[in-house]
């Protein structure tokens, strides 16, 4: 397994089950950085639910809607794989809070350009589509754009899931 995989998809196409399998297969100790609010109640169903099955498989889950950068520094290491799910809802998570999307945003991929253990991040691929109608839309399709090239020239592994079928992009 490379140290850095970046695994982007739309929206149910298969790319959180893709980096569950590249967990599993690694052999390692698995820490799932879930960076998921419950900002309503289906939200928090999910986040119980999500918990229920990673708690299944003996994943350690670590919960940091903000912090990502800091959270891998705690957590990421040799003999384990930190899965990051995902770096679209860390971003939104960012402009709700008001937080400096620059300065999180460096600091993750300072981390990227010299991870500290295997780690698999999931994004949600947002450039495909039409251009949002919305200031706030068309800022997070940006932020989110240019977030995935810049980890992506960090990473040793990029693939792209379609209908559940995954391709490497690079690697």
């Amino acid at each position: 397994m490379t140290s850095l995989t970046l695994i982007l998809g739309g929206a149910r196409s298969g790319k959180s089950r893709r980096a569950e399998a590249l967990a599993r297969e690694s052999g390692l100790e698995v820490v799932y950085l879930a960076t998921a609010e419950a900002m309503d109640a289906e939200m928090a169903e999910r986040i119980v639910r999500h918990r229920e099955d990673r708690a299944a498989d003996g994943w350690l889950t670590v919960e940091e809607p903000l912090d990502l950068a800091g959270t891998l520094v705690r957590e990421a290491r040799p003999g384990r794989v930190v899965l990051v799910e995902c770096l679209t809802t860390w971003l939104t998570n960012l402009m709700v809070h008001d937080r400096d999307l620059d300065a999180a945003t460096a600091d993750l991929l300072a981390w990227c350009s010299a991870p500290t253990g295997p780690s698999i991040l999931v994004s949600n691929e947002v450039g495909f589509g039409i251009v949002p109608e919305h200031k706030m839309a068309r800022d997070f399709r940006d932020h989110a754009g240019r977030l995935h090239q810049r980890v992506a020239e960090r990473a040793g592994r990029v693939d792209l899931v379609v209908a559940g079928i995954s391709m490497v992009v690079k690697g």
